[in-house]
């Protein structure tokens, strides 16, 4: 028998409960008006966006602790909608060449939209 790299949990990871309350539909208009996906093969926004929140969420204090505790999870990452965790320098072209704009906008679509009225 051949042994599948990919992890099946049971339930939902918490991590993954808190990506759930992202409006997608926004982040994906906002992605395709910012054309920030364009010369990112392996590595979209959606990837980087979940890896900068990986960061934020487990304390990381540089790139290669993002990268190396998101390869730590292995096959857990399909939860996440990301198919493996990026190389550091792929997460650091990233963060250098990805204009910012995008993550403003998403930042502010995400104030938008859970600020009481």
């Amino acid at each position: 028998m051949d042994k599948s790299s990919k992890k099946n949990l049971v339930g939902q990871p918490i991590y993954n409960q808190i990506l759930k309350i992202l409006p997608g539909e926004v982040i994906e208009r906002i992605v395709l008006e910012e054309k920030s996906d364009r010369y990112y093969k392996s590595f979209s926004t959606w990837d980087e966006l979940v890896s900068l929140l990986f960061g934020v969420y487990t304390r990381c204090d540089s790139a290669r602790e993002v990268c190396d505790g998101m390869a730590a999870l292995g096959g857990k990452l399909n939860y996440l909608g990301m198919d493996a965790a990026s190389a550091k320098s792929t997460f650091n072209d990233g963060l250098n060449r990805r204009n910012e704009s995008v993550f403003e906008r998403i930042y502010f679509s995400l104030i938008a939209c859970y600020s009481p009225v």
